[in-house]
């Protein structure tokens, strides 16, 4: 298996009213939180940010090298967009680590095709030819749909991405289409009054995906940082978590876009080498910019509240 350098980011990084539930397929763990001093005061800053929205907000963060946690309607599902993207690579990878697939095996773009009756998934057709990790690049970096339906396609289907995240504990977050059903079904549903289940995530779960994947227990050190390099590299949101972090800042992550609909989840290196998980989900009227907005907001709340350095008991763990 070959692999390209890895990049210094890289090894730096190591309740709402009126709502309709369209099924009842996404369930997340119960509620077993438990808050210090420095997780409450840090959760009501972020709450008297969103406490402008209005439509649905759901935040999840976890020091994961320290210790605390902050959850906002953490059990809620919401939809995932592109930022399913992440368990789509990481399914690639996994099939690398068992030798089914390679990074440099070239596989097509998989494109979306006339015709294909509602309700039905959108009929593809194979593009341009490229390597595994030419496509992973697109869909992290760019979100590139027909690169993502390339790799779903490589893997062997949703199914397989849905088994992957069954088999490494994630509960609460799965895949019900290509990229291109995804797309040509957007607007369909009302995202701030119907909770949309298909290929939805609750924070809770998008958390334990991207605190499974740092700390290295669903994938091999080589794959967790290909994932997370590439994800470094991220190209789109730059309004979003980007512009709530100090210049400068490491950090890994991956954006979601639908109507209504505006996300981002990642990981945030701070300055004493501590790893920061988050996720963002909105779905409300106010539109991307004002999204983005609040999405840059509580990605500096929680910045400055865990970047506190910790007592050094606490930190005996830590990265440096």
């Amino acid at each position: 298996m070959r692999i390209r350098k890895l990049s210094l980011a890289a090894l730096a990084l190591a309740a709402f009213p009126a709502l309709v539930i369209t099924s009842p397929q996404v369930q997340s763990r119960a509620p077993a939180t438990m808050q210090d001093q420095r997780d409450l005061a840090i959760q009501q800053s972020v709450e008297a940010i969103v406490a402008h929205s209005r439509g649905r907000v759901g935040i999840a963060a976890a020091d994961l090298d320290g210790g605390g946690q902050v959850l906002i309607n953490g059990d809620m599902p919401f939809p995932m967009a592109s930022t399913a993207k992440v368990a789509v690579a990481a399914t690639y990878l996994s099939g690398v680590e068992q030798g089914r697939l390679r990074l440099d095996q070239p596989f097509p773009m998989m494109m979306m095709a006339p015709g294909g009756a509602r309700g039905s998934p959108a009929p593809l057709r194979a593009g341009p030819v490229m390597a595994a990790q030419q496509l992973m690049e697109l869909s992290i970096t760019r979100s590139n749909n027909n690169a993502t339906d390339g790799l779903i396609t490589a893997v062997g289907g949703v199914n397989v991405v849905n088994a992957w995240l069954t088999r490494s504990g994630i509960i609460g977050q799965h895949l019900d289409s290509t990229m291109a059903t995804l797309v040509r079904d957007d607007g369909r549903s009302n995202p701030v009054t119907t909770i949309d289940t298909r290929t939805a995530s609750t924070p809770r779960a998008m958390l334990s995906l991207l605190s499974a994947i740092d700390r290295g227990g669903v994938l091999s050190p080589q794959s967790r940082a290909v994932l997370l390099d590439t994800m470094t590299r991220t190209s789109t949101g730059k309004n979003r978590m980007r512009a709530g972090l100090p210049d400068g800042t490491v950090f890994a992550h991956k954006t979601g876009t639908l109507a209504g609909v505006t996300d981002d989840v990642g990981i945030i290196r701070l300055p004493d080498g501590r790893h920061l998980a988050l996720a963002i989900f909105i779905a409300g009227p106010e539109g991307h910019t004002s999204h983005a907005i609040m999405i840059a907001e509580v990605t500096r709340a929680l910045y400055d509240g865990y970047a506190q350095a910790l007592p050094h008991t606490e930190m005996s763990d830590s990265r440096r």
